[in-house]
């Protein structure tokens, strides 16, 4: 199963996750990011297929973050199941990226 697929591209990045986003994975969603981040611009994370997200992913969106704030630009993820979103709750990440 492929879990990262770029939807759109302008005005904004949006990158749609499914499956699994672990450690087995997270360097290639960075590289995927890196790869699509041509023309610095918002990031929008689609989520709504995601099952499952570890410690080293909620990493892997903070260095994406800091990499879209250098630009002068935003991050959103969207979808996240509750027990998901509770991870980005309880790490404070809801205080420095936009959680919805």
């Amino acid at each position: 199963m492929q879990e990262f697929k770029v939807k759109r591209e302008s005005p904004e990045l949006v990158i749609e996750l499914s499956g699994e986003i672990d450690s087995g994975n997270a360097d290639e969603l960075y590289e995927e990011f890196i790869k699509n981040y041509k023309t610095p611009s918002k990031v929008v994370f689609e989520c709504d297929k995601v099952e499952f997200i570890d410690s080293t992913t909620l990493g892997t969106f903070v260095k994406i973050l800091k990499h879209v704030r250098s630009a002068g630009f935003t991050m959103k993820i969207t979808g996240l199941i509750p027990r998901l979103k509770k991870l980005f709750v309880i790490c404070s990440l809801d205080s420095i990226m936009e959680i919805s």
